[in-house]
């Protein structure tokens, strides 16, 4: 299993965004420096608590600082792009990481952000995203085309060099991998990312949301008569996670700092609203407390104790490729974080048991 860093961000509204700017980076920074895999960047407009709207800033200068790490944005809401601005932006960025890019894309959630962009609650928003991915494919094919769709219109002609000579267009090596999240039980979004051979993204991760996610993806890869998937390795998950030395210890962390904070004050209020508006039911409880939080929805304690209860995951869901440890607001007390961090990738990760066969989805 591999293991990288999902900064949504969870940055408390009181920070700046130059504090926000430079500790995004600085945490990808740290990810590499503690031996992690991956580095995203999430992206957000209206909402106080996750305060990045152009990721790829961070992920910039980032990639300057890092040489291994693979980076990406998780995820570049698409309907609230125009997909020939976006394609555009993330070949330039593939080729600047010279592949160290993965182009991550949801439909959005929060209605506010939505409405900033023109895009009512009502519409369609996965639909939204499918056509955008139409045309986005159709400008890193490098190829001439013309684009009228439903939701977007975009086109690219074939210029005689005198005219203009006109850029690539073309991500590095040629090809771009597009991961697709997801957050619900039977997930259109991972429905879709199967059928298109896209990377699922599964956010808000419980052992019945990774099984149900693999196994819609794998179906549906089927059912669209695209090769099974090899094994999980493309399969993403966000998790809480803070390891330290002893479980008292890696409580302390969850309970006294940023953490604690940010699900009480946000994370949690958050469900409620969202739950309210779906009209289902809250996934976490408005009254229950951090100690119950952390026992039931994270991952906390020694490297033991919580490679012992990732192991339980995997075989309760049959295991899944790339566990995205979601940041949070350290600023005035990284050095516990970054050794978190180090821990997982040095202590935890070689405790983990392999994945059951892509195929074993029961």
């Amino acid at each position: 299993m591999k293991f990288g860093l999902f900064q949504t961000p969870f940055i408390h509204p009181e920070r700046t965004a130059r504090q926000t700017f430079h500790w995004a980076v600085e945490q990808a920074v740290q990810a590499e420096v503690a031996g992690l895999d991956e580095a995203w960047v999430g992206e957000h407009f209206t909402n106080a608590w996750e305060n990045i709207p152009n990721p790829e800033l961070v992920l910039a200068a980032a990639v300057e600082r890092t040489e291994r790490i693979t980076i990406g944005p998780a995820a570049h809401l698409a309907p609230y792009h125009h997909p020939g601005h976006l394609a555009s932006q993330a070949a330039w960025m593939s080729n600047i990481a010279e592949g160290r890019y993965i182009l991550g894309l949801a439909t959005g959630l929060n209605p506010f952000d939505g409405l900033l962009h023109g895009v009512e609650p009502t519409a369609d928003k996965l639909a939204m995203t499918l056509e955008s991915l139409d045309v986005m494919e159709k400008v890193w094919s490098g190829e001439p085309f013309e684009h009228d769709g439903t939701y977007w219109k975009s086109s690219l002609p074939e210029v005689p060099i005198e005219v203009q000579r006109m850029r690539s267009l073309r991500p590095f090596g040629g090809s771009l991998t597009v991961a697709l999240g997801g957050a619900s039980p039977g997930s259109t979004s991972i429905k879709v990312a199967g059928e298109r051979g896209l990377a699922p993204m599964s956010f808000g991760a419980s052992a019945a949301i990774i099984a149900d996610h693999w196994r819609t993806y794998v179906t549906s890869a089927r059912a669209a008569g695209r090769e099974a998937p090899k094994d999980r390795s493309q399969h993403r998950v966000t998790l809480t996670m803070v390891v330290a030395d002893t479980d008292a210890e890696a409580m302390s962390i969850v309970r006294d700092g940023p953490i604690a904070r940010t699900w009480l004050e946000y994370m949690v209020p958050h469900e409620q609203r969202r739950a309210q508006r779906s009209n289902v039911k809250p996934v976490w409880d408005l009254n229950a407390t951090i100690d119950e939080l952390a026992r039931e929805q994270m991952y906390v304690g020694s490297p033991e104790t919580v490679a012992a209860k990732l192991n339980e995951m995997v075989e309760a869901t049959g295991g899944w490729g790339t566990t995205l440890v979601l940041g949070h607001d350290f600023m005035d007390d990284p050095a516990r974080w970054n050794e978190s961090l180090r821990l997982i990738a040095e202590e935890v990760r070689p405790r983990v048991i392999p994945n059951r066969p892509a195929d074993a989805i029961d």
